[in-house]
């Protein structure tokens, strides 16, 4: 008898609210082109309720079709002083001129591009966090990300 693995599913577990800085284009370096993109401050509601500290960022490395290649690294605080670490590593793709589009600030309907991330959680007070698998479906919008993050069950 051969016993399938169980078939996965997503429970939402919470959701970001990012603020973010100005870009930072490294132009291209020894591993593509290169930017960075601070993350000022916002919100985390649901599992982890609190405050994202400044200091993280989104380290980005763009494809030569446009696309970026996700990785964000960055910390939030909750009411009671407990700390979350989030790695997000992901890509955002599309058509180069809805990517474009984007890039200029502009409101872009999510359902163009594609914007996915996968997230690592360290929590010292919550070890739930830390024992699962997290994916995120992202909104990149004029001075913020937004997204809902799951839990892979």
């Amino acid at each position: 008898m051969t016993v399938r693995p169980p078939a996965p599913g997503l429970e939402w577990a919470f959701s970001v609210d990012a603020e973010l800085g100005p870009l930072q284009d490294h132009g291209m370096t020894r591993v593509g082109h290169r930017r960075i993109i601070p993350i000022a401050g916002g919100t985390v509601t649901g599992a982890f309720t609190g405050v994202l500290l400044p200091g993280g960022a989104d380290w980005q490395t763009v494809r030569a079709d446009g696309s970026i290649e996700i990785d964000g690294r960055y910390s939030a605080c909750a009411d009671d002083g407990a700390l979350l670490y989030v790695t997000a590593r992901g890509v955002r793709s599309g058509d180069p001129g809805v990517l474009q589009s984007l890039l200029d600030g502009a409101d872009v309907d999510p359902s163009a591009y594609y914007f996915r991330t996968a997230l690592t959680l360290e929590c010292a007070t919550d070890r739930s966090l830390e024992d699962a698998v997290f994916v995120a479906s992202c909104v990149r919008e004029a001075d913020r990300v937004r997204y809902d993050a799951y839990r892979v069950s």
